[in-house]
């Protein structure tokens, strides 16, 4: 039971370690304005800097509505790799014993299923959303 503990323990900051190093990428970057102001994560925020307007403005309802959405799926789809972690886990220390292994497999099976439907409903919004303010 240490072991097992101790096993998820060490996946578990792993994923964090991963999950923390994935949110350093190319497109939350500083980006450097032509102001010299680096702010901004875009260039279209460039503008926004002369304007005092932030990322949460009423005007960009847009830009506001795609954080909160990356978030929430954001934090499905890591919800969704944990169960399917854990069930990795739970499968590999079953022992052979039936009742275990078709748990195991199950979990794992919800788990991809639930970050299959993340997905799906990432590209359904924001397609949806581009097709309402992009019109």
């Amino acid at each position: 039971m240490k072991k097992v503990i101790l096993s998820a323990i060490a996946v578990a900051l792993t994923v964090l370690g991963l999950g923390s190093i994935a949110t350093i990428s190319p497109a939350y970057a500083n980006v450097i304005c032509p102001d010299g102001s680096t702010d901004k994560t875009s260039l279209d925020q460039c503008d926004k800097l002369s304007t005092g307007s932030g990322v949460f403005d009423n005007n960009d309802l847009m830009g506001t509505l795609t954080i909160i959405i990356n978030v929430v799926v954001g934090v499905v789809g890591f919800i969704a790799v944990a169960m399917i972690v854990m069930g990795g886990i739970s499968f590999a220390t079953s022992q052979g014993d039936t009742a275990k292994v078709a748990k195991a497999r199950n979990t794992i099976l919800y788990g991809v299923v639930g970050l299959v439907v993340a997905l799906l409903a990432f590209a359904i919004v924001n397609f949806v959303l581009n097709s309402i303010f992009n019109s």
